[in-house]
């Protein structure tokens, strides 16, 4: 399983390579694999993009108030910096309601270390996340053609 990628194919233009990290958050890494593999991501958008800051998608509703049917999940926070291109789970004020969004960092957010899981970083496409609208939500959100896990 280590060494295993997440692979988002954008509307931006290409593909976001995103290496998985079981060692630091095992759970949320079998959910990501889990929901790309039955499709869940295909189609979603990135509903809140910040610039200098993340951006944020895998709810279904683009609300950013959905998730999956799956049960929340406990919180895997780990000592992995927030850095750029870092990818962590998004969640309500509740530690363990984590489900299906996720953010990645536009640029360092360490002031969010051991406050959400860190489940995988950006090895490459990085400058595709750049390459998202910006909004709360976005006024034509960039999306997720498809989600693979290789």
């Amino acid at each position: 399983m280590a060494g295993d990628t997440l692979t988002l194919t954008l509307d931006s233009g290409g593909d976001v390579v995103i290496r998985l990290r079981p060692d630091l958050a095992p759970g949320h890494v079998e959910r990501i694999t889990e929901l790309a593999n039955e499709g869940f991501y295909d189609g979603v958008v990135f509903h809140r993009v910040i610039d200098g800051f993340m951006a944020q998608g895998g709810d279904p509703t683009g609300t950013g108030t959905g998730g999956s049917k799956k049960p929340d999940l406990k919180a895997e926070f780990n000592s992995e910096p927030h850095v750029r291109g870092v990818c962590s789970m998004a969640r309500t004020n509740q530690p363990n309601s984590a489900n299906s969004q996720f953010f990645i960092c536009l640029d360092d957010a360490t002031f969010l270390d051991r406050q959400y899981t860190v489940w995988g970083v950006v090895e490459s496409g990085m400058e595709y996340v750049d390459a998202l609208p910006k909004g709360e939500p976005p006024r034509t959100p960039g999306k997720i053609v498809k989600a693979t896990v290789n």
